[in-house]
């Protein structure tokens, strides 16, 4: 295997923040204003907030895919890429952790922000396990869209494989509604990781981890951009 180009692979993941900055900062702001919605506590704000939030951070995910990979596969960007000093493992690379990069930033100063609003608020504390399983749904939903995007040119499949993986939300929000461990403990105090809970966040994180892996490891192989 031939050694990476660190400083060209640093330049292509700073040219996708720098180039996309400004939105993943409109994100965040979005979501401070759905976070403050939610803190007010009161159940037109809880309602209107959560949705906001929820809309922010599927936005976010859908963006990093689409600007960063399918968009740059339309303007054919990919030839003018080729014309660098750069071979197929320091692109994929690249991309890989661009993409990463741009998402988890916005991702982790909502959560973190989440589960501010959560314990510093009238909000129970109950919401915090709640939370941090929708959190993860966003995370392995963004991990599948990715694999996906890096592995199939075809924008048609990409944006299909984004919509369903989101739209799955609500399918999983009714899922954990019937769950008595996860569900019945949002209104309290108490913040309690069920056994259900655990499996749930720990099955979500580590195939979320494997996705990303095994996606590293297919394209950083590749002796071809094609």
């Amino acid at each position: 295997m031939n050694s990476l180009n660190v400083p060209v692979i640093k330049r292509l993941i700073a040219k996708d923040w720098l180039l996309f900055q400004k939105q993943m900062a409109a994100y965040v702001l979005t979501g401070i204003l759905s976070l403050c919605l939610l803190g007010m506590a009161r159940p037109w704000s809880f309602y209107i907030g959560s949705l906001l939030l929820i809309i922010v951070l599927v936005a976010t995910s859908c963006f990093a895919i689409s600007t960063s990979l399918i968009n740059e596969r339309k303007e054919h960007n990919l030839a003018f890429v080729m014309s660098l000093p750069i071979a197929p493992l320091d692109y994929y690379l690249a991309k890989l952790i661009g993409n990463l990069v741009t998402f988890a930033v916005p991702f982790l100063v909502i959560l973190i922000g989440t589960l501010a609003a959560i314990l510093l608020t009238p909000l129970p504390d109950g919401l915090v396990v709640y939370s941090l399983l929708i959190f993860g749904h966003i995370l392995l939903a963004y991990c599948v869209a990715l694999s996906v995007a890096m592995a199939v040119e075809s924008e048609g499949w990409n944006i299909f494989v984004m919509i369903a993986s989101m739209v799955m939300i609500n399918p999983f929000m009714m899922g954990l509604s019937q769950i008595e461990s996860i569900h019945g403990v949002i209104r309290g105090e108490a913040i309690i990781f069920s056994s259900a809970a655990i499996v749930i966040l720990t099955t979500q994180v580590v195939v979320s981890l494997l996705l990303l892996v095994g996606t590293g490891w297919v394209h950083c192989r590749k002796v071809a951009f094609y």
